[in-house]
């Protein structure tokens, strides 16, 4: 009886942590990205970690200045289509006109800054490597 209610213990114990990990799952239509946010001017860009595919962040106006050249996780829609921004994440030469220019990348409408983005760390994978 006594090993019963010690494992029973254990459970109620272990079970509300490990259902704290888990994130709350994407409602129908909407995904998250990891990857670095890039931004100039209030036009931010998420640069997706394992694809490098680029995102426009709709939705988000100049909320995001604390997160910029931060891995980031961000949920969203994906909406159809491709938006041209001002944002290069690379710099292409040596003058300083070159290092912001026209990049396509796929809409992405945030709902809500406060809840749906969230800092991973204070550095990106990406700009490590450079």
């Amino acid at each position: 009886m006594k090993k019963r209610f010690l494992y029973l213990a254990w459970l109620l114990a272990i079970v509300p942590a490990v259902a704290q990990e888990a994130p709350p799952p994407n409602p129908p239509g909407i995904t998250t990205v990891r990857g670095c946010l890039r931004g100039d001017r209030g036009n931010y860009i998420l640069i997706e970690e394992r694809s490098s595919a680029v995102y426009v962040l709709k939705g988000v106006g100049n909320k995001l200045e604390r997160f910029r050249r931060h891995e980031v996780e961000v949920r969203g829609k994906v909406l159809p289509g491709t938006i041209k921004t001002g944002i290069r994440p690379e710099k292409g030469g040596s003058n300083p006109s070159d290092t912001v220019h026209g990049i396509d990348g796929t809409p992405l409408q945030v709902a809500n800054v406060e809840t749906d983005i969230r800092l991973l760390s204070k550095h990106c994978k990406a700009a490590d490597q450079e």
